[in-house]
């Protein structure tokens, strides 16, 4: 009786010292599974801030330079660039301030950024409106002020400082849930050892007052159990590792393309700084050049794959931004494009973005010469067995009317990414205009 006694008050003792190791693994992973939750949804807010923080800068620079180029030139071809970037700058203010309004601490200075980018898009409109009157020196006058400068300036600090302290505030949370993860790994570790201990003190007890079948049958049982936790844990494990491999590859992507748009910057800056005319031509073919490449670090960053590229998304944002810049280069030619859903990974997704840049920015320059109107076609199609095509064509002057344009190097960097994607470009003379078509795999290598 005795014996019987102490089996059960060791059994029972055993089986409440692992529900409640149990009950501290399962309060645990809700505990920080909660906390897990609310840090992606912190780092997606903090993501979407600095991501609108960056375009509302970007839209406001382009405002900028369309009334600059209207006021200098008198050109209302300026003003299409303008009215979008006004209207889409206001759209992204007001995008802006729903993700912050949350944060108290932002409230003075969301208030201070929206007076001064309303008192800036006004400025820019009464110094526009003044100049289609015909009253140039009352519009330049304004200008002259420096009222718009320092405001864009001010515009700027408040923008610099959204977009630092969303930076400060995703590498924190990253770091709390990398806290979390380890606290959710040693818990579970601490409590595994505790049940496998009373796993053992149980089977202990029980081989003391059992026969050999039923304490061969409890040390089974002990095994079973070590090995299903220690596959969890491995399984746990590789899932976190994944995900942070996930997210390190989306920040890197992230700050890549901020470097990128800083060179595109800073190659913008210069080629506006230079006089002569075939650097400055250089100069500004790098600039979209680099500005095609960071599109698509961008569009990683900005979506749920790391890995490949949607390029019917990716090549539509690429040539609207070549469009708007053979534009303001004084090129009439219209852009038309027709992409279908084609997903391509990413290092030949950047071959194919700097191929196609150089295939449309000739169709602009050359297909229509002195600045003749016409259309340039963008085509991408699937075709079976894992590839796709893509079309640029032009209904201009043709490839034999005057030999060839250009230095060569355009031509040498299409034969180069063509070369990377494993295919090559076919031209082919439209009567009028020229074709010029490539076929790629967009299946994944071995």
């Amino acid at each position: 009786m005795l014996n019987k006694s102490r089996l059960a008050i060791g059994v029972w003792a055993g089986l409440g010292i692992g529900f409640l190791a149990l009950f501290v693994i399962v309060g645990m992973t809700v505990w920080l599974g909660e906390r897990a939750n609310f840090y992606f949804q912190e780092t997606t807010r903090e993501r979407d801030s600095r991501a609108a923080a960056v375009e509302l800068r970007d839209t406001l620079r382009t405002a900028e330079s369309s009334q600059r180029g209207f006021l200098l030139t008198g050109n209302e071809i300026y003003l299409a660039p303008y009215d979008t970037a006004r209207t889409r700058a206001r759209q992204q203010l007001a995008g802006l301030n729903q993700i912050l309004v949350k944060d108290p601490q932002t409230s003075p200075m969301l208030r201070r950024l929206s007076d001064a980018v309303t008192e800036k898009i006004n400025e820019m409109d009464k110094s526009i409106g003044l100049k289609s009157q015909g009253q140039d020196e009352q519009a330049l006058a304004i200008i002259r002020t420096n009222r718009g400068k320092s405001l864009m300036d001010e515009i700027n600090v408040f923008l610099y400082g959204a977009i630092l302290a969303a930076d400060d505030k995703t590498t924190l949370y990253s770091e709390e849930q990398q806290h979390n993860a380890a606290m959710l790994r040693w818990v579970s570790l601490i409590s595994a050892l505790v049940i496998v201990l009373v796993v053992l003190v149980v089977a202990l007890t029980v081989y003391q007052n059992r026969s050999e079948l039923a304490r061969a049958r409890d040390e089974v049982r002990a095994i079973n159990l070590s090995l299903e936790d220690r596959v969890k844990r491995r399984t746990a494990d590789l899932v976190l590792a994944r995900e942070r491999a996930e997210i390190l590859l989306s920040e890197v992507n992230h700050r890549v393309a901020n470097s990128l748009q800083l060179v595109a910057a800073l190659v913008n800056m210069q080629s506006h700084a230079v006089k002569d005319k075939a650097a400055k031509d250089a100069l500004t073919e790098t600039h979209t050049r680099i500005q095609a490449i960071s599109l698509i670090h961008k569009s990683l960053y900005t979506s749920g794959d790391v890995t490949s590229v949607a390029l019917n998304d990716y090549l539509r944002s690429m040539l609207d931004n070549l469009q708007t810049a053979m534009r303001k280069d004084g090129h009439t030619a219209h852009l038309m494009c027709e992409l279908e859903p084609v997903s391509l990974r990413t290092d030949a997704s950047v071959s194919l973005g700097a191929a196609v840049t150089e295939l449309v920015t000739n169709a602009f320059k050359y297909a229509y010469p002195d600045e003749r109107p016409g259309e340039v076609r963008v085509r991408l199609k699937r075709l079976p067995q894992e590839k796709a095509e893509l079309t640029v064509e032009d209904d201009g002057v043709g490839m034999g009317v005057s030999g060839p344009k250009g230095t060569g190097l355009g031509s040498k960097i299409v034969n180069a990414m063509a070369a990377a994607l494993q295919t090559r470009v076919e031209y082919s003379d439209r009567g009028p205009g020229t074709a010029a078509r490539m076929v790629f795999s967009t299946a994944n290598p071995a």
